[in-house]
């Protein structure tokens, strides 16, 4: 299987229930099941993830600025739309791979906003879909020129 190796761990999944406030038995013990959007926990296996810190390069969350992403950061996030396909497991292993998906833009009161979509397949050992995800940025493109008023 290609992708981000993502081991689905009994552990993370507990810990990520507590996280999110949710003490269901469901997500506890080696048969665990994970809870509803676990599977964005899978950005800390990646090495490339443009969140994580990495020793020895300044991190823009470092709260020694303004906070604000580096150049072909993603912009702000808008939405983000999971489709299950079937359970995920404490014990399994998914692959993550991502594309990008559509792209529009609208008109906001201070300027054109551009939407972008990225789309991640979560995938089991034997290829079969696990869960879809769509995650929708926005980068504001900058203030609206003001309107003729004659």
């Amino acid at each position: 299987m290609t992708g981000q190796p993502f081991p689905v761990e009994a552990g993370h999944i507990m810990l990520f229930a507590r996280a999110i406030g949710d003490e269901s038995p469901a997500y506890r013990g080696e048969a665990a099941f994970a809870p509803p959007t676990f599977t964005m926990a899978s950005a800390h296996y990646d090495p490339e993830y443009h969140l994580r810190p990495k020793p020895g390069q300044e991190w823009f969350g470092s709260g020694g600025g303004p906070g604000a992403m580096p150049e072909g950061g993603g912009g702000l996030h808008a939405e983000q739309h999971f489709e299950y396909h079937r359970p995920v497991r404490a014990g399994e292993t998914l692959y993550a791979h991502t594309v990008p998906g559509r792209s529009w833009e609208k008109q906001g009161r201070t300027g054109r906003l551009l939407f972008s979509e990225r789309v991640t397949e979560y995938r089991d050992a034997d290829g079969e879909r696990v869960v879809s995800a769509v995650t929708v940025a926005v980068v504001p493109e900058g203030p609206a020129t003001p309107k003729d008023t004659r």
